[in-house]
């Protein structure tokens, strides 16, 4: 049987911005899974019905993108997590995915809770090992990391690029903002400058200039880029050709009063640059006893 909890909402809400299923609503109208066995969902949700007192102000905020007949059904973690406002970037990953520990190799290292964060992202709850409720949020968190980690892996799967073109094709990650590639609407992918978290947020590919770019949405760019990889963008296009555009964007060539300017203006520019940088490097640091008529090395060898 689930555990109702609608009293704990108010703690929970007051702790973390944004609450999970089953802390803020979930837990009082889906059971969570016991020992790998999804319960009834029915009889509980019948037994506990969710009003809109029940939800909490951020919660409704935050699931404003879910339809009122579906707050009165069953929702999972990935669901919830998927509809939070600034992670409509995100693909629903395959509980069966998750369910196999291969899929999951090597991020236990890497997120703290690692099982009690994996246990809330597949709706199981172990009643013999509770934490504390003050380290409920840290559980979040973690959930929130290792859910990031896994959705960089399940997008380079068939079923996950099928997924991610689903929303290029709608734009959800925005256009390219070179003016060429603005101009025919050019629509970008998210991509990672690393693998590791906390490393750097993510940016934007654009398949026509093929350059990296600081997304439009700050939501997009307040993301780990870990959570998209540095391989998906490309492997992407390797796998969808036909959405690489074939038009050829020209590079912008500077001008003056409608003439070119020549490369070596640029090259002179440089050599004067580091000219100018020696001048300023202090001189060599002469040796007590020796004042300054004392030689250099340098001056010595060439002698």
């Amino acid at each position: 049987a689930g555990r109702p909890a609608p009293a704990l909402v108010p703690a929970v809400a007051a702790a973390v911005g944004r609450r999970s299923p089953r802390t803020a609503r979930r837990s009082a109208a889906v059971p969570c899974r016991q020992l790998g066995k999804r319960a009834p969902r029915t009889a509980d949700a019948d037994m506990f019905p969710i009003g809109p007192k029940d939800i909490s102000t951020d919660s409704e905020e935050d699931l404003s993108e879910i339809s009122g007949s579906e707050l009165d059904e069953e929702i999972t973690w990935i669901e919830w997590f998927c509809h939070l406002k600034g992670n409509e970037f995100f693909v629903e990953v395959d509980e069966d995915y998750i369910q196999d520990d291969f899929n999951l190799t090597g991020l236990s290292a890497q997120v703290p809770y690692y099982e009690y964060a994996l246990n809330m992202i597949l709706d199981f709850d172990d009643q013999d090992e509770q934490l504390p409720e003050d380290q409920q949020p840290l559980v979040e968190t973690a959930a929130q990391m290792l859910y990031g980690l896994i959705h960089a892996r399940f997008i380079l799967t068939s079923r996950g690029m099928a997924a991610m073109l689903d929303k290029y094709q709608r734009l959800v990650y925005g256009i390219c903002p070179l003016h060429q590639c603005e101009a025919m609407k050019q629509a970008v992918l998210p991509i990672g400058q690393s693998d590791l978290l906390r490393q750097s947020t993510a940016k934007v590919f654009c398949p026509s200039c093929r350059e990296v770019y600081f997304p439009r949405s700050s939501k997009l760019e307040a993301l780990d880029g870990a959570y998209f990889g540095t391989s998906f963008a490309h492997l992407f296009f390797l796998t969808y050709q036909y959405l690489v555009p074939q038009i050829i964007i020209n590079p912008y060539v500077p001008r003056l009063y409608g003439f070119k300017i020549h490369k070596s203006v640029k090259d002179n520019l440089r050599k004067q640059k580091d000219q100018q940088a020696q001048r300023r490097l202090p001189n060599w640091e002469v040796p007590e006893g020796q004042g300054r008529g004392a030689r250099r090395d340098d001056e010595i060898l060439a002698d």
